[in-house]
């Protein structure tokens, strides 16, 4: 059964994301509350949680934190257009992707579809990388059909989105994408002002996998334009069996 969260204290909001998410077959549990939705949250399975930043108790972006130290469940964060701290902050602590108030239908539905997507492994991956199952490097390991990360022999805890980011880059290392490519290629949509989503998920990911944020080894900065995979750490083929994962 495919359930969403919704917390959310604005009650016509709430009925509003409702009444479109049953149109999608989704189950609907609403909690008013930050606390409430946050113990919804982690004594549940949910298909995706709707978090609004704004929450009673505790607010939203506590929640989110509270939520990505135990699930990767994805989540998506209703953000004001005066709150940009606050939706550089979600994305820095997990959150899947954020919506601006006020939005449109057809905006909300299709951030859902994208997110829900990528969580059910029918994403970006697979169609942006078909050859390569295993891709790797010296100090990583990356399985494609696993969904498993290896750094120094020691697994590495991916949200759906980070590792879609991971194995993009990776399988194309030395190439050099811009944020609107990787927000094409990996969210699903066009660019139109989201450019924090792609530099938080970036950080995030760094933050997971490299030894020292401000001289990063494998994902590099390429001023002015992107970012890329460090192509030199890339392990021969002949080489790639002392590396692989199990």
């Amino acid at each position: 059964m495919k359930k969403v969260l919704i917390i959310e204290d604005d009650v016509a909001i709430s009925k509003l994301l409702e009444f479109h998410l049953i149109d999608l077959n989704y189950t609907i549990i609403k909690a008013f509350k930050g606390d409430v939705g946050l113990e919804k949250a982690l004594n549940d399975d949910f298909t995706l949680i709707i978090l609004d930043i704004t929450l009673p108790n505790i607010d939203g972006i506590e929640v989110c934190k509270q939520i990505r130290l135990v699930k990767q469940t994805p989540i998506i964060m209703l953000t004001a257009k005066t709150e940009e701290l606050d939706k550089v902050l979600s994305l820095e602590l997990g959150a899947d992707d954020y919506i601006t108030k006020p939005f449109s239908v057809r905006e909300f539905i299709a951030r859902v579809k994208a997110v829900t997507r990528r969580f059910e492994n029918t994403s970006g991956t697979k169609k942006i990388i078909e050859s390569n199952n295993e891709l790797t490097f010296k100090e990583l390991s990356i399985n494609i059909d696993k969904r498993k990360v290896l750094l120094k022999n020691k697994e590495i805890n991916l949200s759906p989105i980070e590792f879609d980011l991971l194995v993009l880059m990776a399988s194309n290392a030395g190439k050099v994408y811009s944020r609107e490519k990787l927000l094409e290629l990996v969210w699903g949509y066009d660019f139109d002002g989201y450019r924090h989503t792609v530099n938080s998920h970036i950080n995030r990911l760094r933050g997971k996998i490299e030894e020292n944020m401000v001289t990063p080894k494998f994902i590099l900065t390429t001023w002015g334009v992107g970012y890329k995979f460090n192509d030199e750490l890339k392990i021969p083929s002949h080489e790639k069996s002392q590396s692989s994962i199990e």
